[in-house]
């Protein structure tokens, strides 16, 4: 059993050494960290509210049974996770101070806090932490591919928890944040209609911050959690999470200072070169390296039209994603074909088979048995835009009328997100849609999951919403989550990548550089790769 702790790999060699150089290390670092933490103390100061933007309105504040961007920014100030990650995805101590994980990486062993509460007093223990494993194996989008192989999670003692796996999953040791696996009361939840539980909407955690009122259509407000662990932290006295829809609002809020820190780029692009100007704003860039993933066209496979191979390669051979960076993302996107993002290890950058190309988009119709009607058309599809944020909506717009030049009639329809959910994924009541997928800390749980058979799943978002079912695919992803040789993982996952491009369930456009808006008077905002999705408990105000 190879020991780690904060920040640690496992260390299976030169054990001897290690603790040698070890302990000189450690003690250089403690002298250091004090000395810069008194100094650091001194400029901090405490207290204060923070106005934090999120749109479009959550539609809850935990993110027990979705993976929506919107409820992740609000879930973690108030439901942790075991672990949290610095930006290389290293971990470091959360509600677990240490953990060990097996030489044959099949057991996971979790030594948790001591003297953690509840919010409402009740003490934390390991029950808490095997009941959400569990739980979220059931309501989760994602969990259901991230424990895929689990097969017990043990509670030896209150302050133990010991995951089992029948097969080996090296991503696993990154699963463990609050917006990724959020740990939740059972004393609370269990027993009870998990989706319709309360709970969901008036939190109860063991973060630094504590719900206090939800008014819906205008402001979530926060405040500071006194009894946190982490003794000190947070710095803020207060947290109101604002719901402005209109994106030129947004970046007045900013101007007139009524609104101080919003992520997944809150203003609409073209104003970011005047608020670059602004002295009293920033922008940051960093945060999103466990959201970053692909904007993309999910088809409806189930649709007959859409279900003929060749019209979804004619649609792919219709739109032109350089015009989708520039007009849609003022540049702030990369066009590709791949539901991996570049800058991810195991992206293949194989050029797409179906590349612009309007003449062969036509011929390939014809071929597929629509000829142009009288009145120039061939058939009509309606599209549905994620409604978060204003990109999406604008990509329709663009797709609508590329797909005009080649006789497809598109209407788009708007609404908002539950209706949206609902249709997608509960009623299938589209031809398809335009959203975006995060690749998350490995593809196996962000990319599988639009894919794979078994996540064909009605009534939980954000997975094969194509209702795409390939064997093949299904093994390889099967694979690939249990290979440990990294050259063997990337060699799987290019060949995945070639048959989804080959396929056509989704047509992936472009990979979008999200950015973070805040006033300068804000510090400590982005941290770690959740961004402003992490807890805040290290934020301060300077006004």
């Amino acid at each position: 059993m190879a020991h780690v702790t904060s920040q640690a790999a496992p260390c299976r060699r030169g054990q001897h050494l290690f603790k040698l150089a070890s302990g000189w290390a450690l003690t250089l670092v403690i002298a250091l960290s004090s000395s810069l933490s008194s100094q650091f103390a001194h400029a901090q100061t405490r207290g204060g509210t923070l106005n934090f933007i999120v749109t479009p309105e959550p539609t809850a504040l935990v993110d027990l049974a979705t993976t929506a961007t919107n409820v992740l920014k609000v879930s973690p100030k108030v439901v942790e996770g075991l672990l949290e990650y610095d930006f290389k995805f290293q971990p470091s101590p959360s509600l677990a101070t240490s953990w060990e994980v097996s030489d044959d990486s099949r057991k996971y062993v979790f030594h948790l806090r001591h003297g953690v509460k509840w919010h409402d007093g009740k003490p934390f223990t390991s029950a808490d932490v095997a009941y959400s494993i569990q739980t979220l194996r059931q309501v989760h989008p994602r969990a259901k591919t991230t424990f895929a192989n689990l097969t017990d999670v043990a509670t030896p003692d209150p302050y133990t928890v010991v995951i089992t796996l029948s097969k080996p999953a090296p991503y696993l040791i990154k699963a463990f944040s609050s917006s990724e696996t959020p740990i939740v009361p059972k004393h609370i939840y269990d027993g009870t209609d998990i989706l319709t539980n309360p709970a969901n909407n008036a939190p109860i955690g063991t973060g630094p911050f504590r719900f206090v009122k939800w008014v819906r259509g205008s402001y979530i407000e926060y405040v500071r959690n006194d009894d946190y662990w982490d003794k000190g932290k947070p710095w803020l006295d207060r947290i109101v999470v604002k719901v402005i829809n209109d994106p030129a609002a947004r970046t007045v809020a900013f101007e007139d200072g009524s609104a101080d820190l919003s992520g997944d780029s809150p203003v609409p692009l073209s104003d970011l070169e005047r608020l670059k100007g602004n002295p009293k704003l920033g922008l940051e860039t960093r945060g999103y390296e466990f959201q970053a993933g692909v904007s993309r066209i999910e088809f409806n496979l189930d649709n007959p039209v859409l279900k003929n191979p060749k019209v979804r390669q004619a649609i792919a051979s219709a739109l032109d994603r350089e015009v989708i960076r520039k007009v849609i993302y003022y540049g702030y996107a990369t066009p590709l074909a791949s539901p991996i993002i570049p800058s991810n290890p195991y992206y293949d950058p194989t050029p797409t088979p179906y590349p612009f190309n309007v003449e062969h988009a036509n011929a390939l119709l014809d071929e597929a048995g629509y000829p142009r009607k009288a009145d120039g058309t061939r058939f009509a599809l309606t599209v549905d835009p994620l409604p978060i944020g204003d990109l999406p909506t604008r990509t329709a717009a663009y797709v609508k009328s590329a797909l005009a030049r080649v006789g497809i009639a598109i209407t788009v329809r708007s609404q908002d997100l539950p209706a949206y959910l609902k249709r997608i994924y509960t009623d299938r009541d589209f031809d398809f849609s335009i959203n975006g997928m995060s690749n998350l800390f490995d593809p196996v749980v962000g990319v599988a999951r639009l894919y794979t058979t078994n996540n064909f799943r009605r009534g939980v978002p954000f997975t094969n919403g194509s209702h795409y079912s390939n064997p093949e695919i299904d093994q390889l992803f099967a694979q690939v989550a249990e290979e440990t040789d990294e050259a063997k993982r990337k060699a799987l996952f290019a060949q995945i990548q070639r048959i989804l491009e080959r396929d056509l369930p989704d047509i992936n456009l472009v990979a979008p550089q999200y950015l973070t808006v805040y006033s300068r008077a804000v510090h400590n905002h982005t941290t770690s790769p959740d961004g402003v999705s992490a807890s805040f408990a290290d934020v301060w105000l300077q006004r």
